[in-house]
């Protein structure tokens, strides 16, 4: 019987359980290894410029972009490394 992959297929609510704890702790304290020079540093140790239109972190080793984030009124997008995509979180509404 051939194998069918959607058979094994979740959504994406599948990650919530296992991310939460990551999205919960001190971001600065993540470490990144660079795929560019292979540096390793913490978040915190990354080179941060900004802030408008957002803020653009760089590996100190070599200056690749590392993350971008930009705040709108609501709104958090992340995009991580190099990549095309980006990631909108919606924030919680002020006061609450």
């Amino acid at each position: 019987m051939p194998h069918d992959p959607a058979a094994f297929r979740l959504d994406g609510n599948a990650l919530a359980g296992p991310l939460a704890p990551v999205f919960a702790l001190d971001p600065t304290t993540a470490l990144r290894v660079c795929p560019a020079c292979r540096m390793q540093a913490t978040v915190g140790e990354l080179h941060v410029y900004g802030p408008e239109p957002g803020l653009t972190a760089r590996c100190p080793g070599c200056s690749q972009l590392a993350l971008r984030a930009v705040q709108q009124p609501g709104h958090l997008w992340l995009q991580l490394g190099t990549g095309q995509g980006a990631f909108r979180f919606t924030l919680p509404a002020a006061g609450g």
